[in-house]
């Protein structure tokens, strides 16, 4: 007789239970009257992330106590960890026309999500603060700090309700999914142990060596690109996302990965990001991800492995999600392979680093990074888009 297979039990969303705030669209939502409430495309990425419960537990925008209890003690007042706050902030002429209690109609800034804000709250909040505790400082050129102070001095908090989502391109269709789609294909993949990987950039050698050896002791890869709002000399997420398919299709067995789309915007905070990041993979149904040398990072802002450090102020109870750690990956030309510090014991003249700004160098004049650095189908799609000029207002 045959052995009977039974579902992998998969990893709880935080908090135990998956959000979801999507409802159908009400018949009469236009007639209503409802004051309207203009999204900026962060608020509009946050809410639909909120909506399809990415950021399981919350179910809305923060209120006040949840609010200080992130920025100071990154915690929820309810006492989950959460390490960035998921903010509406508007201005003080626009709260000043809100009153508690108020239903509002929520609509994006192509007008192709809409939804209800179920005022509960308005509060101010100290901008420096923020930025000195969740980015580590108040410098603005630090993009995540600019984008603090360029929004609203007022907060709102409440509940919310999305009717209408984001329509992706037909590019990003293909694997645009949340996380109930994700923990079903886990399951009817057979997988339980599943390792996630963040990126905001194209995959290179170093990249493919870490994710592959998480490989080694999980059931399959979430490869999960950020597609939202990033910083303008960041790679186009249209260009990486045929990046990963090229690589995936060469080097990948393709029943162990599974390449989905994350749809926010990055906020560049650093060690509070990368919690950030491994709870919305929790959600996701991953039950490990990837941590490796200044994720989330930004220029010198943060210490190389301040983004590992910080799982060290969480028990493990407490996150659910396992981090991988990594050192910095290289490929060493006496080894002839990739390696790292913890497996190579060659010297830095032996290694090839290559820094993203001398790779933009190469890419802008037209040359093909190494393929110690970068797989040849990955460079191809990289230097054709870097020779193809920009045309304004593109």
């Amino acid at each position: 007789m045959s052995e009977a297979k039974t579902s992998p039990v998969l990893i709880e969303p935080h908090g135990g239970r998956l959000i979801n705030r999507h409802i159908p669209e009400p018949e009469n939502w236009q007639e209503l009257g409802l004051k309207r409430l203009l999204l900026t495309p962060r608020t509009s990425a946050d809410l639909e992330l909120i909506a399809n419960g990415a950021f399981s537990p919350l179910e809305g925008f923060l209120k006040q106590a949840d609010y200080l209890g992130v920025v100071k003690e990154m915690h929820l007042a309810n006492g989950l960890p959460w390490s960035l706050p998921v903010t509406l902030p508007v201005s003080r002429e626009e709260a000043a026309e809100l009153q508690l209690g108020d239903k509002l109609l929520l609509v994006s800034p192509d007008g192709n999500q809409a939804g209800f804000f179920y005022l509960e709250e308005k509060y101010e909040y100290d901008r420096a603060e923020e930025a000195r505790l969740v980015y580590g400082t108040e410098d603005q050129a630090h993009p995540g700090v600019a984008g603090l102070y360029a929004q609203g001095e007022i907060l709102l908090g409440g509940p919310v309700e999305v009717f209408r989502h984001p329509i992706p391109s037909s590019l990003f269709a293909p694997y645009y999914r949340g996380p109930a789609q994700t923990r079903q294909i886990f399951v009817e993949k057979g997988w339980q142990r599943v390792v996630g990987f963040q990126t905001r950039n194209p995959v290179h050698r170093a990249h493919e060596y870490i994710q592959k050896s998480a490989m080694e002791i999980v059931d399959g890869l979430l490869l999960h690109p950020l597609i939202g709002e990033t910083k303008s000399d960041d790679t186009p997420a249209d260009v990486r996302l045929h990046c990963y398919e090229a690589l995936l299709n060469h080097y990948y067995p393709a029943n162990r990965v599974l390449l989905s789309l994350f749809p926010a915007f990055m906020r560049y905070a650093g060690p509070r990001e990368a919690i950030f990041h491994a709870l919305v993979r929790k959600n996701y149904g991953c039950s490990h991800i990837i941590i490796g040398r200044d994720h989330a990072g930004v220029g010198n802002y943060y210490d190389t492995y301040a983004a590992q450090h910080i799982f060290r102020e969480f028990t493990p109870e407490e996150l659910g999600i396992t981090p991988l750690f990594f050192e910095n990956s290289f490929f060493c030309r006496r080894c002839g392979n990739m390696a790292s510090s913890k497996t190579c014991p060659h010297t830095e003249d032996d290694r090839l680093n290559l820094s993203g700004t001398k790779v933009r160098a190469m890419l802008n004049a037209g040359e093909y990074p190494p393929v110690e650095f970068t797989r040849t189908e990955v460079a191809e799609i990289l230097v054709a888009a870097y020779r193809t000029p920009v045309v304004a207002g593109s």
